[in-house]
């Protein structure tokens, strides 16, 4: 059975039709978010019925709105005419012309292209006892009544609006390069020759839950002691508003104790995987933006084609090897220090097989109506 997404206004005179919620971003492009107002003619009073698609970062709960300051800030958003009609001749889509058999003669079908810089849908995780919508970036798809499409002056009570939220995603490449490799030498005082670290990772990209295999190679030619080694994978998030703060978060790490003694070598794999499931009490971490309740994960790699600024928030991961090292004796860990090599890591999902049915041709369709 296939699904549309509903969403009726409190007096029942228009009803917001999506054939899906998630759109993908595939850097250069975005899919066109379309869809289809039902609209009631008898209850308009004359006024006209609108549709806006806004891309907003909320750092702030709907509930927390106080004299007239709202804690969200539009990024992008456009507005259209639906009814009354402005160009009949307009080409429809498949999804179009699906959700039109389903509207009758009351149908006004909508189209919005968005522009290739706009971030993707992240949430921030909010706390154990926060309460109210998460922080993050989101879309919203709203179809509203008033006397003309935006008069700040213009009161629009909420039984004229209804809205749906909606995902812009991206989905990993489907070409997996080689993985990115690294390397160090550091001298310490008192020794004549170094340690050498180096690491690198199988390929490029990882899918989110797959293990990640992290090669090393060490090469102590001190005298000092590697008393274990440490890999940890760190996301890197970029908060760009009005200026850019970047945070750094550890979502995974494993302490192996691998020991190599003065003069000797390891070569090894080490294995670590990074989880949700095993961050769920850290306060602002990057998600992939939700739809109601519904199961996420870690906020996947944000792709771009480098020459843009996206506003918004910008997701990257990064895979950390530590090697702690100590001269050995009696002061041996009170002397320990660190040789530390990083490497990107883009963590993403594959894209299905499928992205939209065709069974929503047939007549046999479930209405989702829930926000």
């Amino acid at each position: 059975m296939s699904k549309v997404f509903k969403k009726t206004s409190g007096n029942g005179h228009i009803a917001l039709y999506l054939g899906k919620r998630d759109f993908v971003d595939n850097v250069d492009s975005v899919e066109v978010v379309d869809g289809v107002v039902k609209v009631d003619p008898s209850g308009l009073d004359g006024r006209k019925v609108y549709v806006y698609l806004a891309c907003a970062f909320r750092y702030g709960s709907e509930d927390l709105d106080v004299i007239g300051l709202s804690f969200r800030r539009d990024i992008w958003i456009k507005r259209v005419q639906v009814y009354p009609p402005t160009d009949g001749n307009t080409t429809k889509s498949p999804i179009q012309e699906s959700l039109l058999k389903k509207t009758g003669e009351q149908g006004c079908p909508f189209a919005f292209q968005m522009p290739a810089d706009l971030p993707c849908s992240v949430s921030l995780q909010p706390g154990p006892n926060d309460s109210g919508k998460a922080c993050g970036v989101d879309f919203e798809v709203k179809a509203y009544i008033a006397n003309e499409v935006n008069n700040v002056d213009e009161v629009i009570e909420k039984k004229d609006t209804c809205r749906l939220m909606i995902r812009k995603i991206q989905f990993a490449p489907a070409n997996n390069k080689a993985g990115p490799k690294a390397d160090i030498t550091k001298q310490f005082m008192m020794t004549d020759k170094p340690v050498h670290l180096e690491a690198s990772l199988e390929k490029e990209i990882y899918y989110h839950g797959d293990p990640i295999i992290v090669k090393v190679k060490v090469n102590n030619e001190t005298n000092k002691i590697v008393k274990k080694i440490k890999v940890s994978v760190e996301q890197l998030t970029s908060v760009v508003l009005y200026s850019s703060d970047t945070y750094a978060k550890p979502v995974c790490t494993e302490e192996f104790g691998e020991t190599i003694n003065a003069n000797s070598t390891l070569e090894k794999s080490f294995q670590i995987t990074p989880l949700l499931s095993n961050n769920k009490e850290k306060r602002g971490l990057s998600v992939d933006g939700r739809l109601k309740d519904e199961d996420t994960h870690l906020a996947s790699t944000t792709l771009s084609q480098g020459d843009k600024e996206v506003q918004g928030i910008i997701v990257a991961y990064k895979v950390k090897v530590n090697l702690i090292v100590s001269s050995g004796g009696l002061l041996g860990g009170l002397t320990a220090s660190d040789v530390t090599v990083e490497l990107p890591l883009t963590l993403m999902s594959p894209k299905p097989a499928a992205h939209w049915t065709k069974g929503l041709f047939s007549s046999d369709i479930a209405i989702d109506t829930t926000e």
